[in-house]
């Protein structure tokens, strides 16, 4: 925490209690995502992947709404909820995934194949998608792109990992924007394959967003809130996990008695696999947010209307939601 914050939050203030009498004078909800730190998991009132707290945003009555994720994320809840105040405890908090996708590189790629649908990954910016035909998550992207039409071409943004992965399932040749996630593609497959063997019988779990040589080696590959459930399945099972390691918060509560093994990068010197712009929100900046309604997110009218159609088009297609496995 710095000086600068530090003056600004009482020290003998306990956080939690805090924060929970804020919720209830704010009329306020905390939706946090599952690569969040501990604490900030600890008070959300909703905690998931994309496609959960998308969902969850839709349908909250809260007046102030406090997004502990990232940016995209935030604004996902804006677009979905115009007449509410939508805060994020850090505006810095970014995404590399986001940021490797401006919309005139991909209205290039859209002039190149102009008959094709955009199907676009939820980690994208509202301009992103709002020259999109339908979002997708990594738990509802193969069913939804089973019901894009058979006679139109897709162009898939801004993940070619997750691409990748998505035509294997289900057959669909795919023009794929160059893009990737800083996190999952620190994940090392040679280290990887020294770990697994230095613990026969541990499962290896990872998200799509990793690259093929990982996913080679992986025992199961599904969305973060699937690898969840699959340690839930198996609550005495060994696990390799490649996918931000804030998950494991998560996993552990429900299933103590499992062994979790954090899948390592290339660099040992570092924890690469912590995605750095979902850490920049920690629990005093998310008191500071609740309790001073700022900073907002805000939007364009405009860009919001044209973003909505297709997130909406995802959620009227994911009902009722399945993950992939």
């Amino acid at each position: 925490m710095s000086p600068t914050m530090a003056a600004r939050i009482d020290p003998r203030l306990d956080l939690f209690q805090a924060i929970e009498e804020l919720k209830a004078s704010r009329r306020a909800v905390i939706l946090a995502h599952y690569y969040q730190d501990p604490d900030i998991q600890d008070v959300a009132d909703f905690l998931g992947d994309s496609l959960a707290l998308a969902q969850a945003a839709a349908t909250t009555d809260a007046e102030v709404i406090v997004f502990a994720g990232v940016h995209f994320m935030a604004e996902t809840a804006k677009i979905l909820n115009p007449t509410r105040t939508v805060v994020l405890p850090d505006l810095a908090a970014g995404c590399s995934l986001a940021d490797s996708c401006p919309p005139d590189r991909l209205a290039a790629l859209k002039d190149r194949h102009p008959d094709h649908w955009i199907v676009s990954y939820i980690n994208c910016s509202a301009a992103v998608k709002a020259m999109s035909d339908v979002i997708v998550t990594s738990s509802n992207a193969e069913r939804i792109i089973r019901q894009v039409p058979a006679d139109r071409g897709i162009i898939f943004a801004p993940d070619r990992n997750l691409g990748r992965w998505l035509t294997r399932r289900t057959g669909r040749d795919m023009v794929l924007y160059d893009g990737s996630c800083m996190v999952h593609e620190t994940f090392s497959a040679r280290r990887l394959q020294a770990l697994k063997h230095a613990n026969p019988g541990a499962v290896v779990l990872a998200h799509p967003e990793c690259e093929d040589p990982v996913l080679a080696l992986a025992d199961h590959i599904g969305s973060t809130s699937a690898l969840l459930e699959h340690v839930k399945r198996h609550p005495d099972g060994s696990f390799i996990v490649a996918t931000e390691p804030g998950i494991m918060h998560e996993m552990r509560k429900h299933a103590p008695g499992a062994t979790l093994l954090a899948a390592p990068g290339e660099d040992e010197t570092c924890a690469c696999n912590a995605c750095p712009h979902m850490r920049l929100n920690t629990l005093e900046k998310l008191y500071l947010a609740l309790r001073d309604r700022q900073p907002t997110i805000e939007m364009d009218e405009d860009l919001r209307v044209r973003a909505l159609a297709p997130i909406r088009r995802m959620l009227d297609w994911s009902a009722p939601a399945q993950s992939i496995t």
